[in-house]
């Protein structure tokens, strides 16, 4: 009795500490098993499901803790689960070998313009400075055009492919080489235009500029759904496909995995630069996720990835430079 009424007094805070501490593992396991089952869900589950770094790091955390206070069961689950969260999110930080290739280097980069607001002196800086050769753009609207034409786009990247909107639908695409317009995506809400870019070696490649619907809108997460779907697989008999734009998913979304296990790579990913953030650009809430990417034709090896912080917009910029290899 007396060794029972010692081990009482060591588990620190008692009850009203191990309520909490369950209230805590329950949130967490809640959050984690909507990610490792792949669960989207409804808005409120898709928003959970972007934060799973922070979830993963969380989880650590309070299992650590848990244990700390002599809370066994619920200290050692919350960190068993918390370390497969960890093994899904971890190898983003950490660059893949890179396959042999030899072709064409091409340089692609995308850029929220946030309803035409995004400097556009910035914008086409950026292309300068990292000499790029394919540029998407969403959110692009009338004026923007206007306004990246009087920055000097065009004179860099003549050939355009630009579907201009008010408000958050435009999308373009703009290039060094020629551009052939080419539907490559089912309709929805926003513009996704594609095209086949002539490269000057014996391979072109096709692009899409991507813009899916927020899926954390009243409406709810499922026109998302459709066009995540929508997106064109990779097309082993045809041209290497790249897909470069705001997704609204991070990598831990299952529309998102399922593009990736269909012949995609993540330029970020590949790199390990994958858990940088690129939404929103320089605040701290709502925390930042890592929601425009570029993924490409798994035959095409990526040599480098950044991200670029753009006057005007709440996004980054993100460019990467690939091989497109020869036949």
């Amino acid at each position: 009795m007396a060794d029972t009424e010692v081990a009482r007094r060591r588990r620190v805070g008692g009850g009203p500490l191990s309520a909490f501490l369950v209230l805590l593992a329950a949130a967490f396991l809640v959050a984690a098993g909507l990610r490792l089952l792949g669960i989207d869900g409804n808005r409120y589950m898709v928003a959970v499901t972007a934060l799973t770094p922070y979830t993963a790091a969380a989880g650590v955390l309070l299992g650590c803790v848990a244990l700390l206070l002599r809370r066994w069961a619920a200290g050692t689950l919350v960190l068993l689960v918390a370390i497969v969260l960890v093994a899904a999110v971890a190898p983003r930080a950490f660059p893949d070998s890179r396959p042999n290739g030899v072709g064409t280097e091409v340089r692609v980069m995308s850029v929220n313009m946030l309803l035409g607001q995004a400097d556009a002196a910035d914008v086409v800086a950026a292309v300068r400075a990292n000499q790029v050769d394919v540029l998407t753009l969403q959110e692009l609207t009338p004026e923007a055009v206007a306004e990246l034409d009087r920055a000097g786009l065009r004179n860099m990247l003549p050939s355009q492919v630009f579907e201009p909107r008010p408000g958050p639908a435009g999308s373009g695409i703009a290039s060094r080489y020629g551009l052939t317009a080419k539907t490559l995506t089912s309709p929805g809400s926003m513009r996704q235009p594609g095209a086949l870019v002539d490269l000057p070696g014996d391979r072109d490649i096709e692009v899409v500029a991507v813009h899916t619907m927020p899926p954390v809108l009243t409406a709810g997460p499922e026109a998302w759904q459709r066009e995540l779907a929508g997106l064109p697989n990779r097309d082993l008999g045809g041209a290497p496909r790249v897909l470069a734009g705001d997704f609204n998913a991070t990598l831990d979304h299952v529309g998102l995995r399922r593009l990736l296990g269909n012949g995609y790579v993540d330029a970020a990913d590949e790199v390990g630069a994958g858990l940088e953030p690129t939404w929103p650009s320089g605040k701290l809430w709502p925390p930042p996720v890592t929601i425009d990417h570029v993924l490409v034709d798994n035959r095409c090896p990526v040599d480098t990835y950044g991200v670029i912080a753009i006057g005007g917009t709440d996004h980054r910029a993100v460019v990467t430079q690939f091989v497109v290899p020869t036949r």
